[in-house]
């Protein structure tokens, strides 16, 4: 009798899937896990060096993790990346360079072999370690742990014939949420929240919100290519906009890394990282020492050179 009803239910469950026009579900699928650390290190000493200069010593630790499935009709794609560094130099105190952590799930399905769209769903979400500051002045904190963090959640298309080297994503409708978990930086609406409510004697009558949220479109792109032997290049941008806050004032975040491999275990990087939020307001010393105002947003630009090892595990 129960052979009889899982023979059943197989066969009603194998009609339904078959009038429904899903795709068969394949045999052959695969699991892949891929980890890597790189750490960069690079150091100047001077001694009787008559044209002058500070020793200093800077390391930069960067390790991505990555899980993927992949089948004829389905992707996904699941990704951790750690970035920090860390630099001395002579007389000074030690500072942050580097400071990030990004985790991005992207599930992608296609109705047939025939095309490279798929229909894709991603999250993302950002956030850093450790407290930063305006430097020198170590005493008030500019951001801190999930002061800000980053939420993306949306739906959309992505186009890909190898989505490990080249995807275009697009998703007209995706959520944005920005996190100040921080008293401090949220009663000063740091990150674009809404400040706190004082009144003429500096007294706090409502806390600054702790979390900010929009709706927005998004646009990404990832390339990565061998251009020359030994010589990679990678290129991420993501661009974003609130349809309700300023629609079409976008946010910029765009990444563009070349690798020189020396060997297995060595490797050179140059790299450059453009930002611009609207609500991340510049921080502008004044004449009055360690004493800034807040000006407004301006387009954030970092770049990097090192020399270190890679290790896959």
């Amino acid at each position: 009798m129960k052979r009889a009803v899982c023979i059943l239910l197989m066969l009603t469950f194998q009609h339904f899937y078959s009038q429904n026009n899903f795709p068969e579900v394949p045999k052959d699928y695969t699991w892949l896990q891929t980890n890597q650390a790189n750490l960069d290190i690079s150091e100047v000493t001077f001694v009787n060096w008559n044209a002058g200069g500070s020793n200093s010593i800077s390391a930069l630790l960067n390790v991505l993790s990555e899980l993927r499935y992949q089948d004829t009709y389905y992707k996904w794609r699941n990704s951790a990346k750690l970035r920090y560094g860390i630099n001395k130099q002579e007389n000074q105190r030690l500072r942050k360079t580097e400071d990030e952590l990004e985790l991005i799930s992207t599930f992608g399905f296609r109705n047939d072999t025939l095309t490279n769209w798929y229909f894709s769903g991603r999250a993302n979400f950002k956030t850093q370690f450790t407290n930063g500051y305006q430097y020198p002045n170590r005493d008030n904190e500019i951001s801190k742990l999930m002061a800000p963090g980053y939420l993306f959640l949306g739906g959309g298309t992505e186009y890909g014939k190898n989505l490990e080297k080249f995807s275009v994503y697009m998703s007209p409708l995706t959520f944005k949420a920005t996190f100040v978990l921080d008293a401090d930086l949220s009663n000063a609406g740091s990150f674009g929240v809404t400040p706190a409510v004082i009144d003429a004697e500096g007294n706090i009558i409502k806390q600054g919100e702790r979390v900010r949220t929009e709706m927005g479109v998004l646009f990404t792109n990832f390339y990565e290519k061998e251009i020359f032997e030994n010589i990679r290049v990678r290129h991420n941008l993501s661009l974003y906009s609130d349809y309700i806050n300023n629609f079409g004032n976008i946010d910029v975040d765009w990444e563009v890394v070349f690798d020189f491999r020396v060997n297995q275990y060595v490797k050179a990087t140059l790299g450059s990282h453009i930002k611009y939020d609207n609500d991340i307001k510049i921080l502008e010393e004044t004449a009055v020492e360690d004493e800034f105002i807040e000006n407004g947003a301006k387009v954030q630009w970092k770049q990097l050179l090192g020399v270190g090892v890679v290790v896959g595990f």
